[in-house]
């Protein structure tokens, strides 16, 4: 299955979900569909996932076209991706992250949602820079970072939306692994066969039961991040008006 945006390759098991808009990987309507239904498809396959970005980039974030434009466009767009963050913590199935080089705001959310992420040795820089851009975190962005990060690294990164180094990233919690460029889908893959051999009912048991109250809490602050996101957009064309 190939989509303009978005490559699914079934292999012995393991769906590579791959994404490449050509730039910068940003979380448009369409992109985030095209995950969706790659999703859909892989749990079909009943096959471990490995989603990866391309080179120097797993995903910027939402696009910010879609974001600056506002209405209707902008919060489907936002739902989306926030109902995607719970898509892929509760996936049957193992998921790794194969984060390709910079990840930014949702991009990181996406890839904190998987069982395992591996990032990639190099000049890279992962940020929940919400707060930085102006906005408020959102609530499903912080149960995410919650869920994975130190403590005083969850502070940095939500409050002062600090910009990590790999090797921050990965000391923050971030990452559970770093490997070069040349060599981060074979240690995806290499994963990936380790993890096929779990008893896969029991995976998904295990993953439910520890997930649940996480996976209840994202599905529950989605309506209340929708409501802050037109606050915000509201907010911003004020100002604008009043320069």
């Amino acid at each position: 299955m190939t989509d303009s945006l978005v490559n699914y390759d079934l292999n012995n098991g393991v769906a590579t979900i791959r994404m490449d808009d050509g730039k910068r990987n940003a979380l448009s309507p369409k992109m985030l569909a095209a995950i969706g239904k790659a999703f859909d498809r892989a749990e079909k396959d009943k096959a471990i996932v490995i989603i990866t970005g391309r080179k120097e980039v797993f995903s910027a974030g939402f696009d910010l076209k879609v974001m600056k434009k506002g209405g209707k466009g902008t919060i489907e767009m936002l739902n989306a991706g926030y109902s995607l963050t719970a898509r892929v913590l509760s996936y049957p199935y193992p998921v790794i992250a194969a984060v390709n080089g910079h990840s930014l705001a949702m991009g990181v959310f996406l890839m904190l949602s998987a069982d395992y992420i591996i990032g990639t040795e190099g000049d890279f820089k992962i940020s929940a820079n919400e707060v930085a851009i102006g906005m408020p975190l959102p609530r499903t962005a912080e149960s995410v970072l919650r869920n994975r990060l130190h403590p005083a690294a969850f502070q940095r990164a939500g409050n002062l939306a600090e910009y990590f180094p790999v090797d921050a990233a990965l000391q923050a919690g971030f990452f559970d692994a770093v490997a070069k460029p040349a060599s981060l889908m074979a240690k995806a893959l290499e994963k990936a066969e380790e993890f096929a051999k779990l008893d896969m009912h029991y995976h998904n048991v295990t993953k439910q039961r520890v997930r649940k109250k996480l996976v209840k809490r994202i599905k529950r602050q989605i309506p209340l991040d929708l409501r802050d996101a037109l606050l915000v957009g509201a907010r911003t064309v004020m100002k604008a008006r009043l320069k």
